[in-house]
């Protein structure tokens, strides 16, 4: 367990430059999808967070072989040793579900671990389980673990009865290997699908409507290797873009891709702080002293994020009148808010609603994280807080921002970990 301590300061202003990383939930898919073919798969631009590291092991306790070299992974899983996904790992990290297609199309066989419960609410996999139903597989929940078996898994229109990012990306991998055509309707259009699309195509795979909410996919015999980028982190630079929102700083944030971010960037212009786009990869955000509240609705992709919801009601503690904040995506994503209190924030949740009362004089506490994007929102809040702040729980950082206290230390802030 680690911990960290902030030395806030009321008067911060961050800046400098950084560099954002790799998108973590696009990485995530992508090293799933190596396990679809005995050829090398090569992927660049890759986050060093816990979560990936989870995943690599995963793969190599299924059979796989990795060699991480600074931020790149090539990956080659020539024969699958077990078709099962201990709980262990799957209990680390949710997203190993993502295993579970391209295990079954290329094996025949899956035998992966039930994720159980979540810290941000409620995550079914009913729409995982469906689709591969529909694909031709024969499903069996015994003993906390999912364990699928299709000779042959045949191509069918599936439609999602709503928007699921890691159901669309399991159906896409499984049915890259079926017999026949598969239409998925209602597709979630994130970024990191379309990404792990594209990945597939250098692999092989025939899909069309790329982007869209139908995607066709034509299944083939076998899929081969492929060398592919990772998309920059939307919800990093989205993170960075607040901290400088924040502090009234001025940062620019290189290998972005602001198109990614574009109802965000709004939200953070309408409550003051300019951005301007430099080039195609650079943003220069300079915060205002004036921060305007704003009602926001968490919506999916190309809405406002959920993953961002935490780090911009941090904001919204500064701005000079009442916000809205309602959360439509997880029924347990405002775990922060309690922490927000204990360092001064006047926040009230009712149901699915956080009402945030503006020119809150924060002051630094001992805090707790308890999931990823909670520990970041207390970050930015203790560099604005009177004092010191302490984090305990901090790993959750880990499994999503690539050496973030670094990376603000070169901004101007005061921050360290504190080992444990």
């Amino acid at each position: 367990m680690r911990k960290i301590k902030i030395q806030g300061d009321p008067k911060l202003q961050l800046r400098g430059k950084v560099k954002i990383g790799g998108a973590k939930n696009a990485v995530l898919p992508a090293i799933a999808a190596s396990l679809l073919t005995k050829e090398k798969i090569k992927l660049r631009n890759v986050p060093l967070v816990t979560d990936v590291f989870t995943i690599l092991t995963l793969t190599q306790e299924l059979g796989a072989e990795y060699n991480l070299k600074k931020n790149s992974v090539t990956i080659q899983a020539k024969n699958i040793r077990s078709e099962e996904a201990s709980y262990k790992l799957v209990r680390a990290m949710r997203a190993s579900i993502l295993v579970l297609g391209p295990l079954l199309a290329r094996q025949g066989k899956a035998v992966v671990a039930l994720p159980g419960g979540c810290a941000i609410g409620s995550r079914p996999i009913d729409l995982h389980i469906h689709g591969l139903e529909k694909l031709g597989a024969s499903i069996n929940l015994e003993h906390g673990y999912i364990k699928a078996e299709a000779k042959c898994l045949q191509g069918t229109e599936i439609e999602f009865e709503k928007k699921s990012v890691g159901a669309t990306e399991n159906l896409l991998m499984a049915a890259s290997l079926s017999q026949g055509e598969t239409v998925l309707k209602n597709c979630s259009l994130e970024p990191e699908v379309s990404c792990l699309c594209k990945l597939l195509v250098k692999m092989g795979a025939k899909i069309e409507g790329i982007g869209g909410e139908t995607i066709h996919i034509k299944g083939v015999k076998e899929l081969g290797g492929a060398t592919h980028a990772i998309i920059p982190d939307r919800i990093e630079a989205g993170t960075f873009l607040v901290a400088a929102a924040l502090t009234q700083g001025d940062v620019i944030l290189t290998h972005t891709q602001p198109d990614h971010l574009s109802n965000f960037i709004e939200r953070l212009r309408f409550s003051g702080a300019k951005i301007d786009k430099l080039n195609n990869y650079t943003l220069r955000v300079i915060g205002s002293y004036d921060i305007r509240p704003q009602d926001i609705t968490t919506f999916s992709y190309p809405g406002f994020p959920t993953d961002l919801q935490a780090p911009f009601t941090v904001l919204m503690t500064q701005a000079n009148g009442t916000s809205i904040i309602t959360e439509t995506i997880f029924d347990r994503r405002f775990s922060h808010v309690n922490e927000l209190l204990r360092l001064g924030a006047n926040i009230e949740v009712i149901v699915d609603k956080a009402i945030v009362k503006g020119q809150t004089h924060l002051s630094g506490a001992e805090t707790i994280a308890t999931d990823l994007r909670a520990a970041a929102s207390l970050v930015l809040a203790g560099l604005i807080a009177k004092g010191e702040t302490i984090i305990n729980e901090a790993e959750h950082l880990d499994r999503g921002y690539e050496r973030i206290e670094e990376k603000l230390r070169s901004l101007g802030a005061n921050i360290q970990t504190l080992e444990e």
